[in-house]
């Protein structure tokens, strides 16, 4: 339940801040009675994203023993990926989001008409739909449908709210502590997604598992017990992990953690200098 939290919630917010942020500038130029395009392009965008998850779902549910083990070590690996590229996307260009939402909101308003404002409100939450389906089924493999369901829902309802407040009152609002915090998360996240995506295509017979098992402390913290299936849930727990189950997540962590620090450094070196 809480990784299909976490990650429809940092979904949801970036939809939510996405939404708020073009609508704020349809009411910045006067154009208020715009608004319903917007939503339009927003329930269009939800409305496919969840029959996209759907199905991606049902193809996922008609394979069985191998070609069970590929598919789910692939989507873990795919979902890991673009996890990923959105973490260090967010840190790259959050502080430029409002200005760039803003100028293509504009454009699309008084130059290209309501069909370019309609195609950017809908290109912007497909986008965050579609990512948040592939993590959720990848989440799903590694826990049962029920908690990430209701793990989902909370989630999405949580950055309603925080959406809600973000277009009411922005300054209360710390942006850019939740997205630190959310990244730590989510590559903890990603780092178990890589391990139990390369864990499948061991058992696919695709990879090599080097040393099997590395060590096991199942009779200390098993796997299948509650708790190991919430940490296996969040990060990839295994009690009996092969060597190459190790090494994926270990190299993971270090390389994108050791990416997300320095790029921290600069963003803070940086700040005085514009002062």
């Amino acid at each position: 339940m809480l990784p299909s939290f976490l990650l429809s919630l940092r979904e949801g917010i970036e939809a939510a801040l996405i939404i708020s942020i073009i609508i704020g500038a349809l009411i910045k130029i006067g154009r208020p009675e715009m608004k319903i395009i917007i939503w339009r392009g927003v329930i269009l965008a939800v409305a496919l994203s969840f029959a996209f998850g759907m199905v991606l779902n049902l193809i996922g549910m008609e394979f069985t023993g191998q070609l069970e083990e590929i598919f789910e070590g692939l989507a873990m690996l795919l979902a890991a990926a673009i996890l990923t590229w959105m973490i260090l996307w967010m840190q790259r260009q959050g502080g430029q989001i409002q200005h760039e939402l803003e100028s293509k909101t504009v454009q699309a308003t008084f130059k290209n008409g309501t069909s370019a404002l309609f195609l950017l409100a809908f290109l912007a939450v497909f986008r965050e739909g579609i990512e948040l389906a592939l993590f959720l089924i990848a989440t799903r493999i590694a826990s049962d449908t029920t908690s990430v369901l209701i793990g989902a829902l909370m989630g999405l309802s949580a950055a309603v709210l925080l959406g809600w407040l973000l277009f009411t009152s922005t300054r209360r609002l710390n942006l850019r502590n939740f997205f630190q915090v959310t990244n730590i998360l989510l590559l903890l996240f990603a780092a178990g997604l890589v391990a139990h995506g390369v864990h499948e295509l061991i058992e696919a017979g695709w990879i090599p598992a080097l040393i099997e098992p590395v060590w096991d402390i199942n009779h200390l913290l098993s796997d299948n017990s509650e708790l190991g299936g919430i940490l296996k849930a969040l990060f990839g727990y295994n009690g009996n992990p092969a060597l190459t189950e190790v090494l994926a997540y270990l190299a993971y962590f270090a390389i994108l953690g050791t990416i997300i620090f320095r790029n921290q450094r600069k963003q803070i070196n940086a700040e005085p200098a514009a002062v």
